[in-house]
């Protein structure tokens, strides 16, 4: 009897995976298995590729190593300056800092000027986590009608409104006929100064 090689009839049916279509098997790191399980079961909840192409434009780059960077003693002054301090406190990895559960969050750069009196500007890079319970004033990003945003959540009783922090642009009112699902919450922001 011959032994190995394949079988008529075996294996997994063509295209009767959970996405109905040809599937390849690839190797990755072990350290990035959760997010990549993360970004396979955010597919799957929305159910359309524009949203994978999405959270794939957006998440930025999974970092399986650390990057330290000094952490000095003293604080800058606002103010008039002070002798500087050589000492170092400690390193810091900007990963662990910003991020608190690194398998539900992921990064998204903004467009426009609707938050800018909360401090988010156009170009600025926002850490959402999705883990986090939205709640009243939370800043959030929505999907809404298909279309991403990121507002200050409101929520009165059953009402919800996403509100913009800049009042040149309207509130949204929520309602039961939009398509509305809250991607995460924002937890931080990340401007840069470039000349």
């Amino acid at each position: 009897m011959a032994k190995g090689g394949a079988r008529v009839g075996a294996g997994r049916k063509a295209n009767s995976g959970a996405f109905g279509e040809k599937t390849v098997a690839k190797r990755i790191p072990v350290s990035l298995v959760n997010g990549i399980e993360w970004l396979i079961d955010s597919w799957k909840e929305e159910k359309s590729k524009d949203s994978l192409q999405f959270v794939v434009k957006n998440l930025g780059r999974f970092r399986s190593n650390p990057i330290h960077l000094p952490l000095f003693e003293s604080r800058v002054s606002a103010g008039y300056p002070s002798p500087a301090d050589d000492n170092l406190e400690a390193s810091l990895d900007l990963n662990q800092h910003l991020i608190e559960n690194p398998n539900t969050t992921f990064l998204v750069k903004t467009s426009g000027d609707s938050m800018k009196n909360a401090g988010i500007n156009s170009n600025d890079i926002l850490v959402v986590d999705r883990s986090i319970e939205p709640k009243h004033s939370s800043i959030v990003i929505a999907a809404l009608n298909g279309e991403l945003t990121v507002k200050r959540l409101h929520i009165e009783g059953k009402n919800i409104t996403l509100k913009a922090e800049n009042p040149e642009y309207p509130s949204i009112i929520i309602t039961e006929e939009m398509d509305f699902v809250i991607w995460g919450v924002v937890t931080s922001v990340i401007h840069e100064f470039r000349n």
